[in-house]
């Protein structure tokens, strides 16, 4: 069984949280959460985590992720909501084993692209979070949203993808209402992104 180290923060809902402990107490997940980190224990993940007796550690400073890390030695850190920029140290010990979701379609190269299903350009939106990244779909009139499941690299929102996933935008979408129907999307794809790996 493999140890996954959940990291998550004030940005998100905990949702992607939510979905790795829906599929492990369905024996869908050949994994167990040794620990849930987060930067503030503000982060409504917390609650979740909390619920579910997991173990928690807060960690506001990331000069102290790889210290927190080194205990648990996690097979799989995922990155659900992080913010905190993860440093070299923690990506070159931990290389291929850091998931990260990314709210965008990132390419296999770092000069390359992807394509919506169909065949429009996908967005990156590289360096954008969140409702930021939603918004972006809207204003570039995107046919598709779409989110990325890569692994970590030192390349800024850049690293291996294991799996993309994508929304059809519709014409009255808010970003409320295109993130709820991506995030369900988002939630899915790491689900089976672990369970690719565990």
């Amino acid at each position: 069984m493999k140890k996954l180290a959940v990291l998550i923060s004030t940005v998100g809902t905990g949702s992607n949280l939510q979905a790795i402990i829906d599929a492990i107490e369905a024996d869908k997940l050949n994994a167990e959460i040794a620990i849930a980190i987060s930067d503030s224990k503000e982060a409504f993940g917390i609650k979740r985590a909390q619920k579910h007796s997991l173990k928690i550690a807060i960690c506001p400073k990331k000069e102290n992720l790889f210290v927190i890390l080194e205990a648990i030695k996690p097979d799989y850190i995922v990155l659900a909501g992080w913010k905190q920029i993860v440093s070299d140290e923690v990506i070159a010990k931990f290389q291929n084993r850091i998931l990260n979701l990314h709210p965008g379609l990132v390419p296999q190269t770092i000069n390359g692209s992807v394509k919506n299903p169909d065949g429009t350009r996908a967005l990156w939106n590289r360096g954008l979070l969140a409702e930021k990244a939603v918004q972006n779909f809207l204003g570039q009139n995107s046919t598709y949203a779409g989110s990325s499941i890569h692994f970590l690299s030192k390349e800024f929102d850049f690293g291996p993808v294991l799996k993309r996933g994508f929304v059809k935008v519709h014409k009255n979408d808010t970003v409320n209402s295109l993130y709820a129907r991506l995030k369900k999307v988002e939630n899915r794809i790491y689900v089976e992104s672990l369970q690719k790996l565990c």
